[in-house]
């Protein structure tokens, strides 16, 4: 069965601050949860209490699957510096190493004005090169999130998953690949059997949203059956993450794709 990791951000928030999100999770048979920002800086959400968050997931045995980096990626030129992001790209990977999370998720941000998207996608894998590099050794992955501009996402410059993997590709790192997210895929129009063949190992996370909606698995119009047996048949086997607006409680809202992912 796959592992399903209830994002804390979106899902569990009527249990009050993140800490007790995570427990309220495990309480409801949840091993995992990811989140957004780390500290929520640079997320619209609240300041989180890192040590707090870290007794929480000690105390119910619960996997951190996934945080986002801080500052969200925004690469746009101008400028050309991107120190901050370099500087708090080792905040962030500190911050994992503490709450045992493996994973951080980075994006491409608007890209380049007036340059090809050729040199675009060639200038993004310059940079994760040089990121992988500074990064070496910390056991931490990246996972580069392509992402919908026809709804979510309007002006990010990585739209398409094909995409994201030739960037993952050029990069060449065992600790950099792709985060996969049906939602956005979905949006987009993409063929999901055939993103994820192209893929292969390079898909190193996946994520979930129904569509159109973006809320639980049955409040829009995707068959989860089939999309959990195209994910399985693709090889994947890690955690999936529940990034939704739940259109119920949280609790009620997990129902259906706990079931599907029982059974595939």
């Amino acid at each position: 069965m796959y592992q399903l990791s209830p994002n804390i951000e979106l899902l569990f928030t009527e249990a009050g601050d993140y800490h007790d999100r995570v427990r309220a999770a495990a309480a409801a048979g949840f091993t995992a949860v990811e989140m957004w920002g780390p500290t929520g800086v640079d997320a619209p959400a609240t300041p989180k209490d890192l040590p707090a968050l870290k007794a929480a997931l000690e105390e119910t045995g619960t996997q951190l699957t996934a945080q986002l980096s801080e500052p969200r990626t925004q690469f746009m030129i101008p400028p050309w510096d991107h120190s901050e992001f370099y500087r708090r790209l080792d905040e962030g990977v500190a911050i994992a190493h503490d709450l045992g999370c493996p994973r951080i998720v980075v994006g491409s941000g608007t890209g380049f004005g007036g340059w090809k998207r050729q040199v675009q996608l060639d200038k993004l894998v310059e940079i994760y090169q040089q990121v992988i590099t500074q990064i070496e050794g910390s056991g931490v992955t990246l996972v580069l999130e392509p992402v919908n501009v026809r709804v979510d996402h309007p002006g990010s410059l990585l739209d398409r998953t094909a995409e994201a993997v030739y960037v993952a590709r050029g990069v060449g790192s065992a600790h950099f690949g792709v985060l996969y997210d049906i939602y956005h895929s979905a949006v987009e129009g993409e063929d999901m059997a055939a993103e994820l063949e192209n893929g292969g190992d390079l898909i190193k996370y996946v994520q979930l949203a129904d569509a159109p909606g973006r809320g639980e698995p049955g409040t829009g119009e995707l068959d989860w059956a089939d999309r959990l047996g195209i994910l399985r048949r693709s090889g994947y086997d890690g955690p999936i993450g529940l990034e939704y607006y739940p259109q119920t409680a949280s609790e009620a809202s997990v129902e259906r794709i706990v079931r599907v992912a029982a059974e595939v």
